[in-house]
């Protein structure tokens, strides 16, 4: 096979989604892509699960493992806000299920390929274009354009660097326990740790079964055993969800931070989803962010436009989340009050437009009111005298399940 238009590297939602994208039917120029992806073992990530909100009717409907009408943000003493966020729904993905409808769409494309290799560097081609190495050195593969979606393993220099780490349990109950068609966002009475703050998640898949998740945002992640007493504490003193049985368990490490990760790596070595920028740093969602990215690129290369690889988030929404993260990890705010404060006096399809960062000014500026206004005030005076600096840990590699989307 001739040399690639494009070469996708990593088979996660950031490589997969660009692959769909890249390959849908039409097109004014015709793309042949190859899609390298790791094999099994420890550089190939495990089963995990993907949320977001959109309208009714996404390209992904068809392969999701649920979807809630209603939200819901329990504060610290219990009190619960419940919202609907017409049009929004929140939807939630597995990847085995997303795999596979893209696999569907790529099974028929004869410029499709797909490979399985250990890659340990991309990079800029002597010739023009990029090249894939892989473990002896040798060149894998080369393309025009090489897109790498594979982790980072050291974030970059930052104000202000958190981490949102969780692990999940999918339970199954004895007696009917949830409400199908309310997704709990935030339940904050988990016992708060010392710097930044933690809550209960639960998804419920059927009276029956949830995702039932303890999640953090601090500056490391917790030991195996810490995650399971906080977990035993959240699902039998909180939720007192009585006799209930395991039936899988994901868990996972999404940064949050103000660093810059640069969308290039080289004239034709681009990076995505995660390592391109994606993640938004005030929650942790990735999956719609890597849509918009995904969509984006696809669009103008197969219009045979140049290539200017978008931000997947704007000025005004990184600076928010930069003023975010400050105030928190400061202790300048309160988190649960934080978080339930927006939940109950703002409505929810600006909110979420908001978490999206495709929010209008005067939609931020309206929001900004219901946050303390004299804490955040103070950090952004504080910001810009601010040194960057390495964070001290590299970013623990992929385990488990990872909440995505704006």
């Amino acid at each position: 096979m001739p040399d690639p238009d494009v070469v996708i590297v990593g088979a996660g939602a950031a490589g997969l989604s660009l692959a769909y994208h890249l390959c849908a039917p039409g097109g004014a120029v015709p793309l042949s892509v190859v899609l390298v992806d790791a094999p099994p073992g420890p550089l190939r990530p495990p089963p995990r699960t993907w949320c977001y909100w959109e309208p009714p009717g996404g390209a992904y409907d068809s392969a999701l493992a649920a979807s809630w009408p209603r939200l819901r943000v329990r504060a610290a003493d219990g009190a619960a806000t419940v919202t609907e966020p017409t049009p929004y729904r929140y939807k939630m993905l597995r990847s085995d299920a997303f795999e596979a409808l893209v696999g569907r769409r790529l099974s028929g494309v004869a410029s499709f390929r797909r490979i399985e290799a250990t890659v340990t560097a991309v990079r800029d081609a002597p010739d023009g274009g990029g090249e894939v190495l892989g473990q002896d050195g040798r060149v894998l593969v080369r393309g025009r354009r090489v897109f790498d979606s594979r982790p980072p393993g050291r974030l970059p220099p930052a104000r202000t660097t958190l981490l949102q780490h969780f692990m999940g349990w999918f339970v199954r109950t004895e007696r009917p326990t949830f409400d199908p068609t309310t997704a709990d966002l935030m339940d904050f009475r988990t016992t708060q740790p010392a710097r930044g703050l933690s809550f209960g998640y639960v998804l419920p898949l059927d009276p029956h079964t949830a995702l039932v998740e303890y999640t953090e945002f601090s500056p490391a992640p917790l030991s195996t055993e810490d995650y399971l007493r906080a977990l035993r504490h959240y699902t039998q003193e909180v939720l007192k969800l009585g006799e209930f049985r395991v039936a899988a368990q994901e868990r996972g490490v999404i940064p949050m931070t103000d660093g810059h990760f640069p969308r290039h790596a080289g004239r034709s070595v681009h990076r995505i989803g995660t390592a391109g920028g994606a993640t938004r740093p005030s929650t942790g969602y990735t999956f719609a962010a890597v849509q918009r990215q995904s969509r984006s690129v696809a669009d103008r290369l197969r219009a045979g436009r140049g290539l200017r690889m978008p931000a997947p988030y704007g000025a005004r929404p990184r600076a928010m989340d930069a003023v975010m993260l400050r105030a928190l990890d400061s202790g300048r705010v309160d988190g649960s009050d934080f978080f339930t404060r927006l939940f109950r006096g703002v409505p929810a399809a600006r909110l979420l437009r908001f978490l999206d960062g495709s929010s209008h000014l005067h939609e931020d500026l309206l929001i900004g009111l219901r946050t303390p206004v004299a804490p955040m005030l103070r950090t952004v005076l504080e910001l810009p005298f601010l040194t960057r600096r390495e964070p001290p840990h590299p970013l623990p590699p992929p385990t488990g399940h990872e909440k995505s989307t704006p």
